[in-house]
């Protein structure tokens, strides 16, 4: 069934400039955050009064290979001083891979106000603006999350579904060389698969092309036309996938919160998952 696109997200609802992060680093009512796909970068240097996640042990379950629990969710919000009503700026390298992850999670629970910062680390360093590797102790908040939101999640039978049934637009995130199956994953980057390719029937639109140079978003328009001469165009459910689902989440912000596209969803498990499974089928050029 084909949905209607939404009204775009007025930008500065789901976005902050570096220049209004930094007229708000001591502002006692927002949190700022940093998650990295290079966890020590925040370490080397961050945005003043911004807390580090670590995407690969804070922000997920590692026995289970799923997203943090709702419990242990709460537990690190209340640790990182933030309350349900408390808006959180979020940022990170790559721009903004593992920031926009995060983004999704605490949509999946409920959170009111997040925003990323355009342009994410490459940006503010760019910029030349002050960095320190003094690490806040906010005092502890109380949080409360909501049940976890899964019409912004895909698992695995709604992806075959769309796949086999042409039931949802699929968009691979991911560069041509992983799409076409040359290779498995970026240099450098463990999680991995069995095989490579796509799944039957995606598009493969990567990701940074929703970028500039300077990592921040393109104008809504050149967006429009990105994934509009794709065919994605918002009428039809969509679901966006890569290698573990943070460059997807990436994309699954640009079509939710940028175009408004109202029916989209990130596929967690993505390649990793898809690559490893037993008779799936598999695409190559």
């Amino acid at each position: 069934m084909a949905t209607q696109t939404s009204q775009a997200t007025t930008k500065s609802a789901v976005l902050v400039s570096t220049d209004w992060v930094a007229q708000h680093l001591s502002d006692p009512a927002i949190r700022i955050v940093e998650v990295d796909v290079d966890t020590k970068a925040y370490g080397e240097g961050h945005v003043p009064n911004a807390v580090g996640w670590a995407w690969d042990t804070q922000l997920c379950d590692t026995l289970r290979r799923d997203i943090i629990p709702k419990a242990k969710f709460e537990q690190l919000m209340a640790e990182s001083g933030i309350g349900t009503a408390t808006p959180v700026i979020l940022y990170g390298d790559n721009n903004n891979w593992f920031a926009a992850w995060a983004f999704w999670q605490l949509k999946v629970y409920g959170h009111k106000d997040v925003r990323l910062m355009d342009g994410g680390r490459k940006k503010w360093i760019a910029e030349g603006r002050e960095l320190t590797t003094e690490v806040p102790k906010p005092a502890r908040a109380s949080y409360k999350a909501q049940e976890p939101d899964t019409s912004i999640r895909a698992f695995l039978p709604e992806v075959m579904k769309a796949s086999s049934a042409r039931a949802a637009q699929l968009v691979d995130v991911r560069s041509p060389q992983e799409f076409s199956g040359e290779i498995l994953a970026p240099p450098g980057l463990p999680e991995t698969c069995q095989r490579g390719g796509h799944v039957p029937g995606a598009a493969n639109i990567p990701w940074a092309k929703a970028c500039n140079d300077d990592g921040t978003f393109k104008g809504v328009e050149e967006l429009r036309a990105l994934y509009g001469g794709a065919g994605i165009t918002g009428k039809q459910p969509v679901i966006a996938y890569c290698r573990i689902g943070e460059r997807s989440s990436h994309t699954w912000f640009v079509l939710k919160h940028l175009l408004g596209y109202s029916n989209v969803k990130n596929y967690d498990g993505s390649w990793t998952e898809w690559g490893n499974l037993v008779a799936a089928p598999v695409e190559k050029p």
